[in-house]
């Protein structure tokens, strides 16, 4: 996005701190925020480029910036930095240079919690999507090539019964957990730095090593964060130690799964399907996965529901106002 697009007003409250949201909020967050601050928002509602947002932090108090701001030590640096907080839209942060922004006295907030559910869902939608098939079954009959009911048609994977595998056992992996292992009696394996003694004695969750998760597991599901640790963790390597059976799912963020080798993998039937909601360089998607039927494509919806992004919205807005008052942010994460 051209800086041309950018929406700002050249009125500002003496009284008032300024704060720039660089995506469009829901409304009532918006208004609420409104309430104590100048509030100027990207009205184009689209990303903006590196220019952009650097102005925006040489001009705002606070910033309100979302997964699709990618801000670096160097702009955190600025001389001219104005902005002495990032609220951030989401639980994930890895597009913002924590280092930096703890080395330049930035603060930095996200909004965990409130999206577990709903991303826990679209987990879980995602499972059942690729093991029956249901993108599949939905296009054939879009384009109008169904020819009705058949004993041998799109044969998918049995879902209940069948072995989950949860790398990352946070917030959202537990959540995840306990809709497998309660709905569709699955027998949940995880993978994570530390056990999770409330979904091993809730659940019957069992810690495994990662070599065992993947395996065994017949649905590898990917609810880590993205560091330098979980970069590429499921790559070419990865992949062949997944049984032949077995899908991948990711709903946690895009380059914890090396895209180009994930394309190959299904493309010669290494593993037999995946579900992503998130991809490594959004919003691109590696064009190897477009061509394929045995992977279902969701443009990163796992917190998207109207209650959901309010939630995150109103965590974000107190986050904001607490650092312009003075008081100690509610989520830190710097």
């Amino acid at each position: 996005m051209s800086n041309d697009s950018i929406t700002v007003s050249t009125t500002v409250s003496i009284t008032r701190p300024r704060v720039i949201l660089t995506r469009r909020w829901p409304a009532a967050c918006e208004a609420a925020l409104a309430q104590t601050c100048d509030v100027l928002v990207n009205a184009a509602d689209e990303p903006m480029d590196r220019d952009a947002l650097v102005r925006a932090l040489r001009s705002c108090d606070a910033l309100g910036a979302t997964v699709t701001d990618r801000i670096d030590g160097d702009m955190l640096a600025d001389p001219a930095r104005r902005a002495g907080m990032i609220g951030n839209f989401g639980v994930g942060f890895n597009h913002i240079d924590i280092d930096a922004a703890r080395r330049c006295g930035v603060l930095v907030s996200n909004t965990p919690g409130v999206l577990t559910d709903a991303t826990a869902d679209l987990a879980m939608t995602l499972i059942l999507m690729c093991a029956r098939r249901a993108g599949e079954g939905e296009r054939l009959l879009r384009a109008g090539a169904w020819q009705g009911w058949s004993p041998t048609s799109l044969l998918g994977t049995q879902v209940s019964g069948a072995t989950l595998g949860i790398i990352g056992m946070g917030r959202i992996g537990e959540a995840l957990a306990r809709r497998a292992a309660l709905g569709f009696g699955m027998r949940v394996l995880y993978h994570n730095r530390s056990r999770a003694p409330q979904a091993e004695l809730a659940l019957g969750a069992t810690w495994v090593s990662l070599k065992t998760l993947l395996e065994t597991a017949d649905f590898v599901s990917l609810n880590c964060p993205s560091n330098a640790e979980t970069h590429h963790l499921i790559d070419a390597e990865a992949l062949v130690r997944m049984r032949p059976s077995a899908f991948l799912v990711n709903t946690a963020r895009g380059d914890v799964v090396d895209e180009a080798a994930l394309a190959e993998a299904l493309r010669v039937g290494r593993i037999a399907g995946a579900g992503l909601d998130v991809y490594e360089h959004e919003p691109e998607v590696h064009s190897g996965l477009l061509s394929l039927e045995n992977v279902v494509l969701l443009p990163h919806q796992g917190s998207g529901t109207a209650a959901t992004r309010e939630a995150m919205g109103n965590m974000a807005v107190a986050n904001i106002r607490a650092f312009l008052d003075g008081r100690p942010i509610e989520n830190p994460v710097v």
